[in-house]
């Protein structure tokens, strides 16, 4: 009996132990941004330079010039996108996909991989399985990086391009990625404002701030407002008159200016748009 308790004991201890954790010597780290309507996440572990040289050529280096890179430690870089993209101008398919790189003194290599089976084993590396592959300008830091860092920043006005950039040491690689939402919100546009009265002024908002058909725009506003229950959103008929101003509609942006003010002045709360509504007529004249 006293037999069985001990081997009991052995194990139930031993389950312990076993849950014991530990830090990774390359911590793991995640980077997520939306590019437009497109979520771009990276996923990676982050090696530290611990006093090596990293980049270069030479017994010394950790990373020598010309030779296949896993773009960080243990299982490699894993880089997705939400929706279809262009990186760098090649198109790439909605998915998940490996960086890898071949550092250069000037230039680097780099390769968006569909295999993730192979992880960061780069010796199994098959160039037909490659989605893209591309070539990309390395700079000099002025601050030197002590752990690898991969980030997404740069992101247009427009909101359709992102760049993905790679630093460590005192190099830093980017590359952009490309997106395309305007047919994606073209859809949503066509579903929903049969639905909702309110998504018409959405679209003409759109339409409007992207430069668009604002004739397409205006009629928009014009089927918001036929339901007359809308016409007292003084800030809605303050913005089709800008849009009438902008189609050259001086005297029907001037009525509708004025409405939108008469509107105004009666309700609790202009929220500012007597002011608004003032200096666009006083704009028009």
């Amino acid at each position: 009996m006293k037999t069985i308790v001990m081997i009991a004991f052995v194990m139930f201890t031993g389950i312990g132990y076993a849950q014991i954790d530990v830090p990774q010597v390359s911590s793991a780290g995640s980077v997520s941004s939306t590019i437009g309507l497109t979520e771009v996440k990276i996923d990676y572990f982050r090696p530290k330079m611990k006093g090596r040289k990293i980049f270069g050529d030479g017994p010394d280096v950790l990373l020598q010039n010309g030779k296949i890179w896993r773009t960080g430690a243990n299982s490699g870089t894993k880089i997705s996108f939400s929706d279809d993209v262009k990186v760098e101008g090649i198109a790439v398919p909605k998915g998940e996909y490996l960086i890898f790189t071949w550092p250069g003194a000037t230039e680097w290599t780099v390769s968006l991989y569909k295999d993730l089976t192979i992880g960061g084993n780069t010796d199994q590396y098959d160039k037909t399985k490659e989605q893209a592959n591309f070539k990309v300008k390395s700079d000099k830091l002025a601050e030197r990086v002590e752990t690898l860092t991969i980030s997404i920043g740069d992101i247009s006005d427009d909101n359709t391009t992102a760049k993905v950039q790679i630093a460590w040491e005192n190099t830093s690689v980017k590359f952009t990625v490309k997106t395309d939402f305007d047919a994606k919100v073209m859809a949503s546009i066509e579903a929903h404002t049969k639905v909702d009265l309110n998504n018409l002024v959405t679209a003409a908002h759109y339409y409007f701030d992207s430069k668009k058909d604002l004739k397409q725009a205006l009629k928009w506003m014009d089927e918001f407002f036929a339901d007359g229950k809308n016409g007292d959103q003084f800030w809605n008929l303050n913005f089709k008159a800008q849009i009438q101003k902008a189609l050259g509609d001086k005297a029907g942006a001037m009525a509708t200016a004025q409405k939108s003010l008469d509107v105004a002045k009666k309700a609790p709360n202009d929220f500012g748009y007597i002011k608004r509504d003032e200096d666009l007529i006083k704009s028009l004249k």
